[in-house]
């Protein structure tokens, strides 16, 4: 989880990390030790408050994960398009196999939902959406 969190969603399951002060600072080589402990661990997922508020310092570590091999998946609540355009995530965003979009909207809260907690959030392909320039939803958005 990451601390700080612009979009205060109301409704959010984790309001706790919306203040950008709070939390508990990590270094990125503890996070990596910590995931690393656990052999039957495959993926990674970001979550928070808001991952992309952080993106420069989650890049490397997002990085060392991957060359590690595992799939990494992170949430935002900003929509991918946004994301895609704004260089300054573009080296945390190559890491990523999924992302899970949008902000959480309490009126579209379905409890049947897989991986998303509101009908607007989409499962991004990250690298298929990369490689064609344009946003492409993972099979997952199908499996509901």
């Amino acid at each position: 989880f990451t601390q700080g969190c612009p979009h205060r969603c109301e409704g959010c399951h984790n309001p706790l990390t919306h203040p950008f002060e709070g939390g508990r600072l990590v270094s990125p080589d503890w996070v990596f030790a910590d995931v690393r402990k656990n052999p039957i661990v495959r993926g990674v997922t970001f979550s928070g408050g808001e991952p992309f508020s952080q993106s420069a310092q989650l890049a490397p570590l997002a990085g060392r994960l991957r060359e590690a091999g595992y799939n990494l998946t992170s949430y935002t609540g900003y929509l991918f398009e946004d994301l895609f355009a704004d260089a300054r995530h573009a080296d945390f965003l190559r890491q990523l196999d999924i992302v899970i979009d949008g902000p959480f909207i309490l009126s579209e809260k379905s409890l049947m939902l897989k991986f998303r907690g509101s009908r607007n959030q989409r499962i991004i392909d990250v690298p298929r959406s990369l490689a064609e320039g344009r946003t492409v939803l993972h099979p997952l958005m199908g499996q509901e």
